[in-house]
Order: C-alpha cells, then sequence, then structure tokens
C-alpha cells in the first residue's frame, strides 16, 4: 500500500491504495465517484473515460502510481450543474438510451472538442472510436458533438 495525492476534479484528494490499482477501482471504491462506469477492463468500450491533464484515457488500465501530479476530472467534474456543451448537446440530440456508456462518450468527446474546437466527421470518427453503445446511438452521439461544436 501506498499513500497518492491526487487532483480530481480540482480538488486534492488522498488514498492509500496498492501502486497497481487502475484509477477506475480508486475512483469508484475509494471516493465514491461512481460516474465512470466498468465495462470490459481491457481499455476496449470506452465507459471507464476520465481526462488526464485534459487527455481522454481508459481509467480501467491506468494504474494509480502513474497519474503523479497530474489532474484528472471525471463525469462529475466535468461540470457542476451538467451544463457542459456536451452534455447540454446529449440532451437536445436524445441520445442517450440505457445510458451506461454516455459518461465515458461524454468525456471522450468533450475531449476531442477541448483540443479540436471544428472537428471533422473523420476527426469526430477517430476521437470515439472504442467508445462502445451497445444500444447504437452513434448517429445521435456525432450529431450531439456537432452541435456541441457549434454552440
Amino acid at each position: 500500500m501506498a499513500v497518492y495525492k491526487l487532483n480530481i476534479n480540482g480538488k486534492k484528494l488522498q488514498v492509500d491504495v496498492d501502486p497497481t490499482t487502475p484509477m477506475l477501482w480508486v475512483l469508484r471504491d475509494h471516493l465514491d465517484l461512481t460516474g465512470t462506469k466498468y465495462g470490459c477492463g481491457i481499455a476496449q468500450c470506452g465507459a471507464c473515460t476520465i481526462h488526464l491533464d485534459g487527455n481522454a484515457m481508459r481509467s480501467c488500465q491506468l494504474p494509480v502510481s502513474a497519474v503523479g501530479d497530474q489532474s484528472i476530472t471525471t463525469i462529475e467534474g466535468l461540470s457542476e450543474n451538467g451544463d457542459h456543451p456536451v452534455q447540454k448537446a446529449w440532451l437536445e440530440h436524445d441520445v442517450p438510451q440505457c445510458g451506461y456508456c454516455q459518461a465515458g462518450q461524454i468525456m471522450s468527446a468533450a475531449a476531442l472538442l477541448q483540443n479540436n474546437a471544428s472537428p471533422s466527421d473523420a476527426d469526430i470518427d477517430t476521437a470515439m472510436n472504442g467508445n462502445i453503445c451497445r444500444c447504437g446511438t452513434y448517429t445521435r452521439i456525432k450529431a450531439a458533438i456537432k452541435t456541441a461544436a457549434n454552440g
């Protein structure tokens, strides 16, 4: 076990965990930030996506020991009131069906728009590749990202 001081959603938090513990489980089990979901456990589905210094990262394969002093943003920290442009566009386009993948989808889309304010269809496809939606709302996801980019 080791003590890690983490910057999560703008707050300094401390956890005492095994260095190999994935950030997903640090967030969910130790810090009660359950918006980040467990999907596949092998970084292939995108449900566990968080931001690490603004970049989309799969938290299920990110050991806490690799974070260092980088800032982490979870879906809970994206906006206080659910009013991030991507979240608003998600509602406008009725993207969620079951909702399970949506936190990861939103985090990937927000990272894309943070780095590319005017993405092409190809940019969106590349950034969202690997974010799996079992309900198949990909068309609405792309439309929502375009709306958020223009909003």
